[in-house]
């Protein structure tokens, strides 16, 4: 079969189809229905079961693709198979879709992936222990799906992810230990899921985080005094659980937050002055603190 020069990405642009038994515009390609445009005509369709996609009837060999791009349609139906053989993938985008089905075990034998985002999708079932062999992951995009069961311990092997985003999912049991080895991490995300325990002190190791999200959970415990390593925080939300005892003092530290949300759980004593002082310097809602808690306000 007559074989085509390969290209390294696939980039599928959303456009109107035109209507049935019509042809696309010049220029366009269809594509299961969908018509592209502004893209190479190199642009490989899928052709069989194995390593090949097909452009205008010819068959191509893809395993030098390293970027597949399906972001942003309408795509039904489970992850495709035949992605596991596309080994040198180094980004696979299937967000904002209609996916339903389990995230593939298989889909830790894609080891060259550093962006990964299967978010804005309807995916179910548990979040598979071999994405910790995802070791160059610097992103990884679950968000608004419907996984459940807990956090997979390797999640822990992960130590070059940057972005962590489990929000908005189903997810159960408590923040795993082995989440203190993500020290590169500048956004975590694990808020409106159903985590319970306490939040582990190791999160004081991630010194680099800008953006820490745990709220709408049934977490508990106190707050671990740690937290005040995160000195380049901008936004702190712990909102929603039901966190007990005192608020640190150590919170004061971190001068760069332009977002404490504490509300909505069982909070008492006084706010620390540190906070109070925080408060004030960086126009905070004292509000977002005092809600539904038991603190006596001594910022007034």
């Amino acid at each position: 079969m007559k074989k085509l020069l390969l290209i390294t990405t696939i980039l599928l642009f959303s456009c109107t189809t035109e209507p049935e038994d019509t042809l696309c515009n010049e220029g366009e390609y269809e594509f299961y229905g969908q018509c592209l445009s502004n893209i190479n005509p190199n642009l490989y369709v899928q052709c069989d079961e194995e390593i090949e996609l097909k452009l205008l009837g010819e068959c191509v060999d893809t395993t030098n693709l390293t970027i597949l791009n399906l972001g942003y349609n309408q795509h039904t139906g489970e992850i495709p198979s035949t992605i596991v053989y596309l080994t040198n993938l180094t980004s696979l985008y299937l967000n904002a879709n209609q996916l339903t089905g389990e995230i593939p075990s298989w889909i830790g034998n894609l080891t060259n992936l550093i962006y990964l985002r299967l978010d804005v999708n309807r995916l179910t079932g548990e979040i598979p222990s071999e994405l910790g062999n995802l070791t160059n992951l610097t992103t990884l995009y679950l968000y608004d799906n419907q996984l459940t069961g807990e956090i997979p311990s390797e999640i822990g092997n992960l130590t070059n992810l940057e972005y962590l985003f489990l929000n908005e999912n189903i997810l159960t049991g408590e923040i795993p230990t082995e989440i203190k080895n993500l020290t590169n991490l500048t956004v975590l995300k694990l808020g409106a899921n159903a985590l319970i325990g306490e939040i582990p002190f190791e999160i004081g190791n991630f010194t680099n985080l800008t953006y820490l999200s745990l709220r709408f959970n049934q977490l508990n415990g106190e707050i671990p005094a740690e937290i005040g390593n995160l000195v380049n925080l901008n936004n702190l939300y712990l909102d929603n659980n039901q966190l007990t005892g005192e608020i640190p003092s150590d919170i004061g530290n971190l001068t760069n937050l332009n977002q404490l949300r504490l509300h909505n759980n069982q909070l008492t004593g006084d706010i620390p002055q540190s906070v109070c002082n925080l408060i004030e310097t960086n126009n905070l809602d004292i509000n977002d603190i005092l809600e539904g808690n038991n603190l006596n306000n001594t910022c007034d």
